[in-house]
């Protein structure tokens, strides 16, 4: 088909294509609910332009150029071999190397990485900067496993990776069970095996190439990014009580750029429920909460504990009152019925700061009842920014200084944010979701078409 020139002729197309992408992907429903995401957004947008079509873009971009999966032995304290699956999904290079981190969780699955890596694509394009989407990972459960334990797994990860990836290839970074410690271990065996020094991972510690700002960008450009939608719509983050879940390195520093910013952060959370401070966290708590998650890798039900004026609760923060979320733990973490909770409690915005930590029922919903919505795409970008920086900094050899970083990530995620305003309909109630869906997807999209049928 060259042209799609009605709504219902696009609701068709759509149909058929979430049909074959569904096919193509039996027992993938993370990747397809992504794809449908973004689709739904770009069919209305392609509408009238059919060289997209022609090209069978959208249908190339859901189709990743690799998907690598192998074995990963490794040998516990007691002796005994162990044996994991790891996986690198290579999305997208059509702006640049692969790009996106490497998660360690007993959940992970060969479409929880696929829909990771394609919103990376996008993501990843929003920037502006040169690199392409990837995603990679490992079944295996860091909790509980002993400091030599995970070096082990790691070195054993990387003993298959190396090959893989490259500086000008595939630079994979954290995620979730992966953080300063396991990069330097998978980095150490890079350069074991390679005898290269260059900047393979980003996310390394400071000794040897990191870059300062990476360990707060997440969480410092997700609340960038939701003072620009309170701005983009007359208001301001001064004052309002933000909900905030998760309790790791995205988390506490959402809370932390709240404060700075003169917001008040009400909630933090793991897996066991979550803690409650109505008058909002101080600094000293949250720097507490950093070093709970952190080196001691406790239980946020230990902050109850340690002051008086937090309480503990099972479940999820959504039913607590704020006038803002910023979901910052893990996918599909906000159902449709939590979403209404939240909207029936007032909250004006809402903005992702973990990949898709919304159901696509409570995207719809707050998109509906006109809740400033800010996709994961868009909100949480700021991380992966601050590691194309990183990148940049090792190949110059040369390290930027925090008051640099942090103005080039405060500048950035004010570049994201016009971008969705300008694809997002007229700046005076903004959809965010669409926006960013079309400014990542046209840059990607071009470059696709300069290459040809590849």
């Amino acid at each position: 088909m060259s042209k799609i020139s009605t709504p219902q002729k696009t609701q068709e197309y759509l149909h058929r294509y979430m049909e074959g992408t569904q096919k193509r992907n039996p027992g993938q429903p993370e990747f397809c609910q992504a794809v449908y995401e973004v689709a739904s957004s770009i069919f209305p947008y392609i509408a009238d332009k059919p060289i997209y079509h022609e090209n069978q873009i959208l249908e190339r971009m859901a189709e990743p150029e690799r998907v690598l999966s192998f074995r990963v032995p490794w040998t516990d304290d007691d002796g005994r071999i162990r044996t994991n699956r790891g996986w690198r999904v290579q999305f997208n290079s059509a702006i640049g190397p692969y790009k996106g981190g490497i998660r360690f969780h007993p959940s992970v699955n060969e479409s929880i990485l696929k829909f990771l890596g394609f919103e990376q694509t996008f993501k990843n394009s929003l920037t502006g900067l040169p690199m392409g989407g990837g995603k990679g990972g490992a079944n295996f459960n860091p909790k509980g496993k002993s400091h030599n334990e995970v070096m082990r797994f790691c070195q054993s990860f990387m003993t298959e990776l190396y090959r893989h990836i490259g500086e000008d290839t595939d630079v994979p970074a954290g995620d979730i069970g992966v953080g300063g410690r396991e990069i330097g271990f998978m980095f150490g065996q890079y350069k074991r095996i390679t005898n290269r020094f260059v900047g393979v991972l980003t996310g390394k510690g400071m000794e040897f190439g990191g870059s300062k700002m990476r360990t707060e960008a997440t969480g410092y450009g997700a609340i960038f990014f939701l003072r620009n939608m309170l701005a983009q719509h007359k208001d301001s983050i001064e004052g309002k009580k933000v909900l905030i879940s998760g309790a790791g390195n995205v988390a506490t520093h959402a809370a932390e750029k709240c404060l700075q910013l003169g917001a008040i952060p009400v909630t933090m959370s793991d897996s066991g429920g979550f803690i409650n401070c109505p008058d909002g966290f101080t600094q000293e708590q949250i720097d507490w909460i950093k070093e709970l998650k952190g080196a001691r890798r406790g239980r946020i039900s230990e902050a109850a504990d340690e002051f008086n004026n937090i309480t503990f609760h099972e479940g999820r923060p959504w039913g607590v009152d704020g006038d803002c979320a910023v979901p910052s733990a893990t996918q599909n973490e906000i159902s449709a019925k939590e979403a209404a909770t939240l909207i029936k409690n007032g909250v004006m915005a809402v903005a992702e700061a973990a990949n898709m930590p919304c159901e696509q029922g409570a995207v719809d919903a707050f998109i509906e009842a006109d809740v400033l919505f800010g996709p994961a795409k868009a909100v949480n970008a700021g991380g992966v920014g601050v590691s194309g920086l990183e990148m940049s900094q090792n190949s110059a050899r040369i390290a930027w200084g925090e008051d640099q970083l942090r103005k080039l990530l405060e500048d950035m995620m004010r570049d994201i944010h016009d971008s969705c305003v300008q694809y997002g309909g007229d700046g005076k109630q903004v959809n965010y979701l669409q926006g960013s869906n079309i400014a990542g997807f046209v840059k990607v999209a071009d470059a696709m078409l300069s290459y040809g049928h590849v």
